[in-house]
């Protein structure tokens, strides 16, 4: 058995990651396709912390995304989501569910080139779909103001370069347990390779 590998081949942890245990392994893409569901359960696979930084920007400025932009605009919301990805960051060692704009700031790309980033590559129809089963309105105004399908096109259009480029690698997948399975899969595909 070489260095790093546990003697419980069943389980894969950090010890098993034989990255840097500090590395953070950071899900991106947009809103809906699925980096909190997950991250949730990546994380509990690898035995790491999860984090979302959608959650984690709530609770560090007390009130809901909507609100916040509302009351202070785009550009502090910017600000703060920027400064809530380096904090969460910093601990290491994190599986980060990412917020869908995340990656339009340099900054950001910045931080998320230190870890493993993973686009979660989700269709438009079914992003829109899964959106307006579950629209969560508070959690993210409307971008664009347009119907929610034109503004998942849009919006999609407008970043998919930048998913892409800051992707390590693409996952895709429709249902929670394959994506789950096909990131896992590339975690440890990448941890053999230390």
């Amino acid at each position: 058995m070489g260095p790093g590998k546990s003697l419980n081949a069943g389980r894969f942890s950090l010890t098993v990651l034989g990255m840097h245990k500090a590395r953070n392994i950071f899900l991106i893409g947009p809103r809906a396709c699925g980096k909190t569901s997950v991250g949730r359960a990546l994380a509990k696979r690898l035995g790491m912390e999860f984090v979302d930084t959608d959650h984690a920007f709530v609770e560090a400025v007390g009130m809901d995304i909507a609100s916040f932009v509302e009351a202070n605009g785009w550009d502090a919301f910017r600000d703060e989501e920027a400064r809530t990805l380096e904090r969460e960051a910093a601990p290491g060692g994190r599986v980060i569910g990412c917020g869908g704009g995340i990656v339009l700031r340099e900054e950001n790309r910045a931080v998320l080139s230190g870890g493993l980033t993973l686009y979660l590559k989700t269709g438009p129809d079914e992003l829109a779909r899964r959106l307006a089963a579950d629209p969560l309105a508070s959690q993210r105004p409307s971008l664009t103001g347009k119907s929610l399908a034109d503004e998942v096109r849009e919006v999609l259009a407008e970043r998919a370069g930048f998913y892409e480029g800051c992707a390590h690698h693409v996952v895709e997948g429709v249902d929670l347990d394959g994506t789950v399975e096909r990131a896992y899969e590339i975690v440890k595909t990448i941890s053999e390779r230390f």
